[in-house]
């Protein structure tokens, strides 16, 4: 190995250390006191009550867990939104199981924690995977109420999300294991199955206190809403667990009763590992997200058998197509190319950025992929497209349009892995968050963004500097480079895949080494719908 290679291994294992160091915090939710408080009361933590209704030596996904990272601070912080998500096998059938985290503010409901149950709801339709709520919850958080209570994708959007799932024949089952209360008592009862843990848990629109002010009944929260109430007087709640390890021991037989469902039917044969070591992906992967690498050396190490069959491999290099497997499953690949290639005109191409003749191939082989019925795997390393005079004029407007015409239209699930670069249109093209792959997530070296931190500072020191010319103040040469580094490290802060992840502008942020089982547990689950739309690329300009 040479000493770039070195230098770059060295590098990416720092940022793996820094994303398990953060994940291991996350984990702890409000708090080890918190947590303590919480066992004390004869609970399980969320995170616990998710692993043990998790079928045991099965892979699992976490979708948000840098939720809301460094948003709330003002507010004692929100890790991972306060709620955790994850897709596992119950009883040997994938799910979706979303667990409310009463170590963070009791439950308590966050913008962001809204907009993050609303991906778990997402998810569930679009693969029509059963989903699972573990509800313990105090509500919208008060403070916040009007960034979290009354618009489209807010709060109330869960419930409307209940009763279309209902008539989507998609299962829900909720276990109220805390507390659940206001429009939050609606969640579990518009499931198809509702249990309540004695004791724990309680359900009601309003709790005793606020009844007494109310209507002015005296009335204790149990006798109100508990249990015995619900399961014996209003009939609101099928079952009644005597703890939280009877709710989920309940849920695993329900679960596995659950009947089989029509296929997508996506091909699948045996999988096979990479035959290139995984590993030396972290050798790979440049640290300056500016450097040049090979796309393909990459891909060989996440594909079966290292085996790629290239589509065009000779034209619009700057992209790469091929059909490929991950963990046995038939997938198309697009891929930007982050090595200068030269064409077989003479012309250089330069890595990262998309060309006219690389986004035609894109949309010839995303069409092509929809026509096989094979899901389709973004991975992106992308500056942007070609600008210049001679871009402009060979139709690069045009020709992009194209491709995210074909992205938009595509009926097929799609995939997207974030390596290094997701800047600008690049963004669009290569199925970004707003193109709606079934999962999108990271590797700790990716960067979301207009633009590359040193560009975007670059221009936006020369506006603010030319600001304050206009003003009669004088900007020297030093004065400049103080505001470009303010501006840098703002945007570089931006640019940062943790604050993609934070925002839920990616499902997660991973280790490299982990994207073959998210890909393939996410054809999977996609696996669950059939596909009902013919694919159509509309009106184009050819």
């Amino acid at each position: 190995m040479d000493l770039t290679f070195n230098k770059n291994e060295d590098y990416n294992r720092l940022l793996l250390s820094e994303l398990k160091q953060k994940y291991a915090k996350v984990k702890l939710g409000g708090g080890q006191k918190r947590i303590e408080k919480l066992h004390g009361e004869g609970k399980l933590t969320a995170r616990e009550r998710i692993d043990y209704l998790l079928d045991d030596k099965t892979n699992s996904i976490e979708i948000g867990a840098f939720v809301g990272d460094e948003m709330y601070e003002e507010h004692g912080g929100c890790p991972s939104g306060g709620v955790v998500i994850k897709i596992g096998y119950v009883s040997g059938k994938l799910c979706i199981v979303v667990a409310n985290d009463a170590t963070v503010k009791a439950g308590a409901w966050f913008p962001i924690t809204g907009k993050k149950n609303l991906r778990a709801q997402e998810i569930a339709m679009e693969n029509r995977l059963p989903i699972i709520y573990l509800v313990d919850s105090a509500g919208v958080y008060l403070p916040l109420q009007d960034e979290i209570f009354p618009d489209k994708e807010h709060f109330g959007r869960i419930f409307r999300n209940n009763a279309i799932m209902s008539s989507m024949g998609i299962t829900q089952i909720a276990a109220v294991m805390g507390s659940c209360v206001a429009g939050g008592a609606y969640l579990p009862i518009m499931s198809d199955e509702a249990l309540i843990v004695d004791k724990t848990g309680s359900i009601f629109l309003a709790g005793s206190y606020l009844v007494k002010a109310a209507i002015g009944e005296n009335i204790d929260n149990e006798t109100l809403g508990g249990a015995t109430t619900h399961c014996e007087i209003s009939g609101v709640t099928d079952f009644k667990a005597k703890d939280d390890h009877d709710a989920l021991n309940r849920i695993k037989r329900i679960v596995s009763k659950i009947g089989d469902f029509e296929k997508a039917g996506f091909n699948r044969e045996k999988s096979a590992p990479p035959k290139a070591d995984p590993k030396e992906i972290y050798g790979i992967l440049p640290k300056s997200r500016s450097d040049q690498y090979d796309m393909v050396s990459i891909l060989e190490r996440l594909v079966d058998n290292s085996e790629l069959d290239f589509y065009k491999e000779g034209y619009g290099q700057s992209i790469i197509t091929a059909y490929a497997r991950i963990d046995g499953w038939a997938v198309g690949i697009v891929a930007n190319q982050r090595k200068v290639v030269k064409s077989k005109k003479g012309e250089m191409q330069f890595g990262g950025v998309i060309y006219s003749d690389s986004a035609d191939k894109a949309t010839r082989f995303i069409a092509n992929c929809n026509q096989k019925k094979i899901p389709l795997v973004f991975v992106q390393d992308v500056t942007g497209f070609m600008v210049g005079s001679k871009s402009e004029h060979g139709g690069i407007i045009k020709d992009g349009a194209k491709m995210v015409n074909a992205v938009s239209n595509s009926v097929v699930p799609k995939f997207t892995v974030i390596v290094g670069n997701s800047y600008g249109a690049g963004n669009y093209a290569m199925c970004g968050k707003a193109y709606d792959p079934r999962l999108i997530f990271a590797w700790p070296s990716a960067e979301l963004a207009v633009m590359g931190g040193t560009q975007a500072a670059k221009v936006l020191m020369q506006i603010e500097a030319a600001a304050l010319k206009a003003k009669g103040e004088i900007v020297d040469a030093e004065k400049e480079q103080a505001l470009f580094e303010k501006i840098k490290s703002k945007y570089d802060k931006q640019v940062s895949p943790y604050y993609a992840a934070a925002r839920l502008w990616t499902d997660a942020i991973i280790d490299p080494l982990d994207t073959r089982t998210w890909i393939s547990m996410g054809i999977e689950a996609a696996n669950n719908a059939p596909i009902e739309k013919k694919f159509n690329l509309g009106v184009i300009q050819t």
